[in-house]
């Protein structure tokens, strides 16, 4: 149960190019590969006469030719060419394509109608091209369990405590009530800690010393894009109604789950900062300190993947899962009504 017509990030833009590259998103095969001018091309990876993956195949300009028998294809899917019969080209010799783009560093893919694939509807990065903004070189990560139980994690602040021990020293629970707020685009669960001692991790980023304020967001987006956002600023110029100070440290946290099959997600990540924007020694110490937490949160995540898709006995829900629940809500209804759509 997927949601289709939205973007999902394919991969990193520069792990793609002129080679037949297999990959699966939301159960469904892909192959995907560039032009000659470097346009990102995705298609159904099987050929419709005996379902070769075409990944199999080879690149013959810009077109794709099967391994079997010849049949190649172009970039919108269509046969072009079937060498066993040549000047009858079958009707049916069609393959899916995908309409990808570009954008952030990041290839993106639509899985649903192409005629409703929009390019302004990719999940907007602010500040992405200001020279004051610096980001981390980011990763992807496979994980063992549905997408779901990633959305979950991301919008939970009180278990870094207990599985972040090493990479983010333990920080974050609190005694700061959660506020859980819709929006439009998704759930947020956040909170201002005021007048506390920064986490350790971001100690060594903040630029003035001692105590802060400091905002926990944890926001999760349709379908499923996670944005959390740290803010450390020096005590009493925190809050929700206050503008930022020339001290103020904004990090953001980019996370793309894009599900591979119902018991597999690519986690895609970067973080953005207000701060340091060349500073290389600063981005590997985040971009480290982001792996070695997301590979905690596998290790917790997979067992819990394993536990809940076949449970002994009943689960229960905790407080600290209201905007988990609220997010799947959203996502199942719209899930529900594109179906619908579709089978009318």
């Amino acid at each position: 149960m997927f949601l289709k017509n939205c973007w999902y990030v394919a991969g990193w833009s520069k792990d793609y190019g002129r080679d037949l590259k297999a990959e699966t998103y939301l159960g469904e095969r892909v192959v995907i590969y560039r032009t000659e001018d470097g346009d990102p091309v995705a298609l159904e990876n099987a050929c419709p006469h005996r379902k070769l993956p075409l990944s199999e195949g080879r690149l013959i300009g810009d077109t794709v030719e099967c391994g079997y028998h010849g049949l190649t294809f172009d970039c919108k899917g269509t046969c072009v060419a079937a060498p066993t019969q040549p000047g009858s080209v079958p009707r049916r010799a069609v393959v899916k394509s995908y309409p990808v783009v570009d954008r952030y560093r990041l290839l993106w893919i639509w899985m649903g109608d192409p005629e409703l694939a929009d390019p302004d509807k990719i999940f907007p990065i602010a500040n992405f091209d200001h020279p004051d903004w610096g980001y981390t070189d980011g990763g992807v990560l496979d994980i063992d369990c549905n997408y779901l139980w990633v959305c979950d994690n991301l919008l939970d602040p009180s278990h870094v405590a207990w599985v972040h021990v090493t990479s983010f020293a333990g920080a974050g629970t609190d005694d700061e009530p959660l506020n859980v707020e819709k929006t439009d685009r998704g759930v947020v669960v956040s909170r201002w800690i005021y007048d506390r001692p920064p986490s350790p991790y971001y100690a060594k980023i903040v630029k003035f010393e001692g105590d802060c304020d400091r905002l926990q967001h944890y926001e999760m987006c349709i379908p499923g894009i996670g944005l959390n956002k740290s803010i450390y600023t020096p005590p009493g110029t925190g809050g929700p109604d206050k503008d930022p100070t020339d001290l103020t440290l904004i990090n953001i946290s980019y996370n793309f789950m894009t599900p591979i099959n119902e018991d597999q997600t690519r986690y895609f990540w970067f973080q953005h900062r207000n701060t340091d924007p060349r500073n290389e020694e600063l981005n590997t110490f985040m971009n480290d300190g982001a792996r070695m937490a997301f590979e905690e949160d596998r290790a917790v995540l997979e067992h819990v993947h394993k536990g809940m898709k076949d449970p002994a006995t009943p689960y229960i829900d905790l407080g600290l899962d209201a905007g988990a629940k609220q997010f799947r809500l959203m996502l199942s209804r719209l899930i529900e009504a594109e179906q619908t759509a579709t089978r009318v």
